[in-house]
């Protein structure tokens, strides 16, 4: 009976031995290869699908570029449809045109708007052609994301690529050996961001100490990778693009793309093998706003090559064990929470500086937490190039952040300005130094040339990076309005048709961020303002002009809530201001030869000035966007000693850009309301027709006394004043280009016809 059991035992052994012999013998290894092609990879999404639905095993995975992307998403435990809804993603759209979202764009970092097209940076001890941009995309928010999505499946694998939910390969081009180079290890994120650095669009990346580019340059298809490092039964290639097309003779970066790729095969090199090329449109390197059709390109053709896949692949792997293997990849997971900064690339001060911007002093800070303070950090403009890696601390169970930056040069400049075929032609020059210390510090001087404004400006600013971040910024301005070289303006005898403006002026103020599009300022503003006038056209060149002058102080508590796409003509966004000032001052009139009252004047004023303006476009209805604009003052301001002093002293309404350049007494006034509607039709991508029109409700019209030319008030709500503007502008690369005509109720010529090229924005006026 023993020696029954016995045989029975080694009957049983014998057996399962066997089939576990068999069953490892003919068990398959499928690798799969992702080529790449840009935008073009959205249909290895549907490949991977159609083989996940169709329980093809894929066991490795291997990829280049965009295959580098999609397939270390894969590997990482997202599922075809998560990579699709992510892909397919405005969000993902904006990251990978260098758009950061308008909720990280901080308004209160921005300086305050000028008249510049161009905006460059120097250092002295560089070469000039490092001055060149080294790619045309900014990569901060694709660089940040792609941390985001792929380090904790790294921590999982602890670095090796092999212990992700499914073995990956990515391959980059070390452009100093000028060969691809595999990598098997290290920080996945930054792996995948090297391998997708397409020349000239983004920037490289440096691993092992390598300046590495987009992989596809030396090896866009890698079955050899995969035959060499995982040595499988059957590769399954998905290939979206060739490698050697000919360049577009209007295309310099297709040209310059074409130089720097080499040659390379598109097929597999091995037997057992099934090669899928899905049907993908023509379509734009990065216009991925096509990727789920592109999904269903590539699942389709998956699909038409299902047999012959099956004829090499037996084995199955259900869709319940590959949910369970995602979801018990994913829940293995360490929380996202960084203890640790390591800054590389600044000094001991600076990278304490940036460490308290990120931190604020709290012992961890989440993924979200630091993206917030991340984007605070760059568009403080401090930064030129910062590249994130994250590293799991088994140890403490937190994430260590790593930030290689490169400060951006201490010293910039802006060109710019309009030119006019009237009068309100300009140039416009700043000179920028920035330092990075312990403190952010900034200092700037502009100046403004042209026949109606000339300005110069000096400033500095200095932000504090505490919990709740603050800056003191002091400026000195000089602006210079002459009136008289105004168009055609003054050819009315009872308008004044000399009237010139100076004003200097030194501003003081501290202010802190309210949400990312709003700061909230307090500031003090001491000014001395001579205006030289006639207050008729009686005279002649002997005459010499009348001549107020006003010493005063103003502190202003001031709320600015900015979401404007543009700095003029805007299209899109929202902006509300709210102002409190109180003003004291002396004003000294001394009359000119022409004067009919022959003593000079000395007189104290002060008031309180609120101030609010409301710019919204709220409607959108096809190609055509609608938007409001409400403006309001309400003060106790005194009159001046005469009809013009008054004027030049009051506040003015200059909704139109154009109105800023020119006197119209029709639009001053102390108390009023106005607003009005404004319609922009998209014509054609940067072309638009705008059409606003204005209503301007005084609460009394500043009137003047013909007798003696004193000011005084007329009836309440007795006159009000209409404006408007229809133009055609192309928001070209460097500004705006405008045609446009304009309507002025209630002066000499109640139109003009212009054409600017530029901006027509001046200093800020010493008046709050």
């Amino acid at each position: 009976m023993p020696d029954v059991r016995k045989r029975i035992i080694l009957f049983f052994f014998i057996f399962h031995f066997s089939f576990f012999i068999l069953n490892f013998s003919f068990a398959q290894r499928v690798a799969v290869v992702l080529s790449g092609g840009a935008a073009k990879g959205g249909a290895h999404i549907g490949v991977l699908r159609a083989l996940e639905e169709n329980q093809v095993p894929v066991n490795y995975i291997v990829g280049t570029s965009i295959g580098a992307v999609v397939g270390a998403m894969y590997a990482s435990g997202y599922s075809p449809d998560e990579i699709e809804k992510l892909m397919d993603s405005r969000a993902f759209q904006q990251w990978a045109a260098g758009v950061i979202d308008d909720n990280y764009i901080y308004y209160y970092h921005k300086e305050d708007p000028n008249a510049s097209w161009i905006t460059t940076s120097f250092d002295f001890t560089r070469k000039l052609t490092s001055i060149l941009p080294a790619q045309l995309i900014k990569t901060y928010e694709i660089d940040f994301q792609i941390m985001k999505i792929l380090s904790q499946a790294n921590a999982v694998a602890g670095g090796d690529f092999n212990k992700l939910m499914v073995p990956f390969r990515c391959v980059v081009a070390d452009i100093d050996t000028t060969a691809q180079m595999i990598l098997r290890n290290g920080d996945l994120s930054s792996a995948v961001r090297g391998s997708m650095s397409l020349p000239l669009v983004f920037s490289p990346v440096v691993i092992n100490n390598k300046l590495v580019y987009d992989g596809g340059m030396y090896n866009n298809f890698p079955c050899d990778v995969a035959l060499h490092d995982f040595k499988p039964d059957v590769i399954i290639g998905s290939r979206v693009a060739r490698r050697y097309q000919k360049p577009d003779k209007d295309d310099m970066v297709s040209q310059l793309l074409t130089m720097l790729m080499e040659r390379q095969s598109d097929t597999i090199v091995y037997p057992n093998s099934v090669m899928i090329v899905p049907n993908v449109p023509s379509i734009n390197l990065l216009d991925f706003s096509k990727t789920a059709l592109l999904a269903d390109s590539g699942y389709a053709a998956a699909m038409r090559g299902l047999p012959d896949i099956r004829k090499l692949v037996k084995d199955s792997v259900s869709v319940e064990e590959i949910r369970r293997r995602r979801s018990e990849f994913n829940g293995s997971k360490p929380l996202f929470q960084f203890d640790s900064i390591h800054i590389m690339g600044l000094n001991k001060a600076q990278s304490g500086y940036v460490v308290q911007i990120l931190k604020h002093g709290k012992k961890t800070i989440s993924i979200d937490e630091l993206h917030q303070e991340y984007f605070r950090l760059i568009e403080e403009g401090f930064i030129r190039t910062i590249f994130p890696a994250a590293r799991f601390n088994p140890k403490t169970g937190f994430y260590d952040l790593y930030l290689d930056v490169k400060k951006a040069n201490k010293f910039g400049a802006q060109f710019g300005g309009n030119f006019s075929l009237g009068s309100t032609s300009e140039a416009f020059l700043e000179l920028q130094y920035k330092y990075l210390w312990t403190k952010a510090l900034r200092f700037y001087t502009n100046g403004y040339f042209g026949k109606v404004y000339s300005s110069a400006k000096l400033g500095g600013r200095i932000d504090f990076n505490s919990k709740l971040p603050f800056f003191i910024e002091a400026n000195y301005t000089y602006n210079h309005f002459n009136y008289f070289k105004t168009a055609s303006f003054f050819f009315d005898d009872k308008t004044p048709n000399y009237i010139i403006e100076s004003e200097y002026f030194g501003d003081l103020k501290t202010g802190v961020p309210v949400t990312n599009k709003g700061k909230l300022t307090l500031g003090i503003v001491s000014a001395y303002i001579n205006d030289r006038y006639y207050q008729d056209n009686s005279f002649s060149r002997v005459d010499t002009a009348d001549q107020t002058s006003f010493n005063f102080f103003s502190p202003t508590l001031g709320f600015d809530l900015n979401g404007m796409n543009r700095k003029q003509f805007s299209s899109a966004g929202a902006r509300l201001v709210i102002s409190l000032s109180y003003i004291n001052g002396r004003e000294g009139m001394v009359p000119g030869s022409t004067a009919i009252n022959k003593t000079a004047i000395s007189s104290y004023h002060d008031w309180f000035k609120v101030r609010l303006v409301y710019d919204n476009f709220f409607e959108t209805l096809g190609p055509f966007k609608f938007g409001l604009y409400a403006e309001g003052v309400l003060s106790n301001q005194p009159l001046f000693s005469n009809y013009t002093s008054s004027l030049l002293f009051a506040s003015t309404f200059q909704p139109i850009p154009e109105s800023q350049a020119y006197f119209l007494p029709p639009f001053r006034a102390n108390n009023y309301a106005a607003g009005g509607l404004k319609v922009v039709w998209q014509i054609y991508k940067k072309i638009e027709y705008r059409l606003e029109g204005y209503l301007f409700q005084p609460y009394r019209e500043i009137l003047k006394n013909p007798v003696d030319f004193s000011a005084y008030y007329g009836p309440e709500f007795a006159v009000r004043s209409y404006m408007a503007s229809t133009a055609v502008v192309y928001h070209s690369p460097l500004g705006p280009i405008s045609v446009s005509v304009n309507y002025y109720d209630k002066m000499p010529d109640l139109f003009t016809i212009n054409f600017n090229f530029g901006f027509i924005i001046f200093n800020r006026r010493a008046m709050p």
